[in-house]
């Protein structure tokens, strides 16, 4: 599928993407932005061209993978030799045409070229050159045989996931390079807003480590907070959000936003008594995990709902949850959500041939805006489909912005941007600190009589809640301003107009229609500040049939397939930790933010941008939505095998509940682990000799290996198998994460005095770019903690305006 070119907010720029397999979704998103990504392929191609799985006739030397397809549109090739000298300089001369630089290939390939970041900046001093690799560029870690399931070990997800009984679980599809590539294109992003302040060229460092420890979301580090871990299967954080129905699962939150509405049909019903209705719901949610409570604690919701769901099956609860405006997420298979009527609304899928398929649905665009929409230009190319044009474009010298002198003019990326932060819970305030933390100011707005959820959460600091205890909300909250402004009167809304009038972006989260009735919608706050950038981002987008389902990430989650592909295949979904789609969707936005500041800096336009969480999160599963709709086959949960490669495991070890992630990658580690373990004998039965024959003696296999590692701590059984060169991990919690020597090693943990929970660690972000401090800068704020600050020397009230505010109750 050809379609005219459009210009995006990224068309100045070029792209250079020497990525493999590991990092490809990050340039195609910037490609998605109208960048100019031009992927660099030696003889033969990039070995992403050769990555399963593949459409029908497609094979090692095809040009039909599907991992390749789903990442790699809007992107143009080119072959250069690395033995040659006339491809040398063809490189160098489209360096000097570039504005980024991507690369995560095994070893890099770019050392075949003689290219490194040293070079790179001789040859062009305003490139920003972003390597991928599993745990960082440097570091005691850094040389570590690696693996989707083994980052994902030692990052801290898997730790969280599954059952009690049985070994902690990984997403039964791969997801450490998908964080990590969209990851490294928000870093890059960052790193060319330091470009453009005259600060030469820039080295992002990105650790696919440190993103999957991103994805626990608030056990990040919660030992430290808490003094305890939280562990898979518990009630504490997730409570019980999974539900069977007639024909499956929904999942459900049983707080007073489900319970209250829900109370005339569950004594209609039967299932419930009058009394429910007596219920104190306004402090029901304060209390909801203490078994203590009366009339009505959680365990008895649950019982109550699950009695009454089972007697439907998931579309009626879907559908009767938005015409009530209760959120009941039904866990869809890949099958159904291929039929979701509401991405069909939004005309979310795009078309294109593969095989001998005539039209296959793939991830559409991830964002709607008026202004300057995302396109598709190209399909993914076919091996050096573009190298003559490339090679004529190259040629040409290109013509470069002036920029600042002196170095280190604006040492922070965002500094001089002001951001106005009406967002909560996850997507929205973990995107707007990617700019508080790089320099911007943001005004997080809330109040005691609508706080951000966050904050009635945990990790609280030593096991005791409070508004301003919650780690939850901290590590989402870094570098921010807080007002605390109740937005129910028309003072209020004034108040926040002159915020969002001086502000650059204004970022908001609230069910669609909701923001415009308050006065603060596009069309109003445009007229006030023509160059505003606004951000409405929640579940499902501003329009479609679903519109007006309000929920957390869980709920995406299990609408867009993620509960479906995780746990064990005889058993039920048990779901990805608490809000999965959380952490999906804030690398978007944050890639997002920086692109539109770009253009807006440009062409003096403001712009409206409409974030579905679904929309974006369905990009890391695209290419298992193209082999269902290739192939037929679907993906499943299948505990921690993996489908091409074998074995594949978590494994017990010496200490109760303990545990060691081990992946054999390709033959020689199977012969490694074999003799490694003892278990030469493996190594004479023929029937092992490929994957297909240790799929089918998995079961046997994992005994063996459990047979080892079950004498073993589970650092030793890494440590062995990491030195015979078989990519081994341990399963890390946070209390572990805490001490990671990889961690310290990039300086991941950030520790602030906070006013009311003391001396504390803050996660870090992902990447390292070099020359200055990434951030945090300074400890999540108390509620309302800078208020006065704002209204006087942000937004300019007077001493009789801010009076007056407080009088009227304003400020709470």
């Amino acid at each position: 599928m050809s379609v005219i070119i459009m210009a995006g907010m990224l068309a100045p720029y070029t792209v250079l993407d020497f990525t493999d397999e590991r990092g490809e979704i990050g340039p195609m998103l910037l490609g998605d932005l109208g960048a100019d990504v031009i992927r660099v392929e030696p003889p033969g191609g990039v070995s992403a061209r050769r990555a399963p799985p593949f459409a029908p006739g497609g094979g090692a030397d095809s040009n039909r993978s599907l991992q390749f397809l789903a990442f790699n549109r809007n992107k143009r090739s080119i072959v250069l030799d690395p033995s040659s000298a006339t491809d040398q300089e063809e490189l160098h001369r489209l360096i000097r045409n570039a504005d980024f630089i991507f690369e995560s290939a095994r070893p890099s390939f770019l050392v075949d070229y003689g290219i490194t970041f040293e070079v790179a900046r001789s040859l062009n001093s305003d490139i920003v050159f972003t390597r991928l690799t599993p745990f960082g560029d440097t570091g005691p870690w850094a040389g570590l045989v690696a693996s989707d399931l083994v980052i994902a070990a030692l990052g801290g997800p898997v730790a969280l996931q599954g059952q009690p009984d049985r070994a902690p679980v990984r997403l039964s599809v791969p997801q450490v390079w998908r964080h990590a590539g969209v990851e490294a294109a928000a870093g890059a992003m960052a790193a060319h807003r330091r470009v453009l302040a005259g600060n030469g060229a820039q080295f992002v460092d990105l650790s696919a480590q440190a993103a999957m420890t991103w994805t626990m979301l608030n056990a990040m580090d919660a030992h430290a907070i808490q003094g305890f871990d939280f562990e898979r299967g518990s009630d504490i954080a997730r409570h019980d959000l999974l539900h069977p129905v007639q024909d499956g699962w929904i999942v459900a939150l049983p707080h007073s936003k489900v319970m209250r509405p829900m109370t005339e049909r569950l004594i209609e019903e039967g299932v419930a008594e009058p009394w429910l209705r007596e219920v104190d719901w306004l402090h029901y949610d304060q209390n909801l995990a203490d078994p203590e409570q009366k009339p009505l604690n959680m365990a008895a919701s649950v019982q109550m709902l699950r009695t009454l769901f089972m007697r439907y099956p998931r579309k009626h609860w879907f559908e009767y949850g938005l015409k009530h405006r209760i959120t009941f997420a039904p866990v869809n298979s890949l099958q159904e959500l291929l039929a979701f009527d509401h991405l069909q609304f939004r005309e979310y899928w795009r078309r294109q041939p593969v095989g001998n398929k005539a039209s296959v649905r793939f991830p559409g665009l991830w964002l709607k805006t008026p202004q300057t929409p995302l396109v598709v230009n190209r399909e993914a190319p076919v091996l050096d489909q573009d190298g003559e044009q490339i090679r004529t474009q190259a040629a040409k010298t290109r013509a470069r912005e002036s920029k600042p002198s002196g170095g280190d003019t604006v040492p922070l990326p965002f500094e001089g941007i002001r951001v106005a932060d009406f967002a909560w819970v996850g997507v929205g305030p973990i995107s707007s600190k990617y700019l508080a933390d790089h320099g911007a100011t943001v005004v997080r707005v809330e109040s005691e009589n609508r706080p951000d959820v966050l904050r009635a959460n945990g990790p609280f600091k030593d096991a005791q809640p409070g508004w301003n205890r919650s780690q939850f909300f901290g590590d989402f909250n870094t570098s921010k301003l807080s007002l605390a402004l109740d937005l129910k009167s028309e003072r209020a809304i004034n108040i926040a107009k002159r915020l969002i009038a001086g502000s650059d972006v204004f970022i908001e989260s609230f069910a669609p229609g909701a923001i415009a009735r308050m006065g603060l919608g596009y069309d109003e706050v445009s007229r006030l500040n023509p160059g505003i950038i606004m951000v409405s981002t929640c579940l499902m987008g501003q329009t479609g049939p679903a519109a007006p389902m309000a929920g957390y990430g869980y709920h995406a989650a299990a609408i867009a397939g993620f509960y479906e592909v995780t746990g064990w295949p005889d058993r039920h979904p048990t779901g990805p930790w608490v809000a999965y789609t959380d952490v999906i969707a804030p690398r978007f936005v944050s890639i997002l933010l920086a692109a539109a500041l770009d253009h807006r800096r440009r062409t003096g336009k403001g712009c409206y941008l409409d974030v579905a969480q679904i929309e974006t999160a369905l990009h890391f599963l695209g290419p298992e939505l193209l082999d269902f709709e290739v192939n037929g086959f679907a993906a499943r949960r299948n505990g921690n095998r993996a489908r091409f490669t074998a074995p594949e495991g978590v494994y017990p070890c010496v200490v109760k509940d303990t545990w060691c992630a081990i992946a054999v990658q390709d033959e020689t580690q199977w012969q490694n682990l074999c003799r490694t373990i003892e278990r030469e004998d493996w190594l004479d039965d023929t029937s092992l000799a490929n994957v297909s024959g240790r799929h089918a003696a998995h079961d046997r296999i994992d005994a063996g290996i459990a047979e080892w590692t079950k004498q073993r701590t589970s650092r030793e059984v890494m440590d062995v198998l990491q030195a015979a060169g078989v990519s081994a991990g341990v399963v890390q919690r946070s209390s572990e994460l805490l001490q990671d020597p990889q961690h310290a090693h990039r300086g991941f943990y950030r520790w602030f005095d906070h006013p009311e929970m003391g001396h504390i660690p803050y996660a870090g972000h992902q990447y390292r770019i070099a020359g200055y401090d990434n951030g945090p800068r300074a400890p999540a704020p108390c509620l309302g903690e800078h208020s006065y600050e704002v209204l006087t020397e942000i937004i300019g009230l007077d001493g009789d305006e801010v009076s007056a505010a407080y009088e009227e109750g304003l400020i709470v």
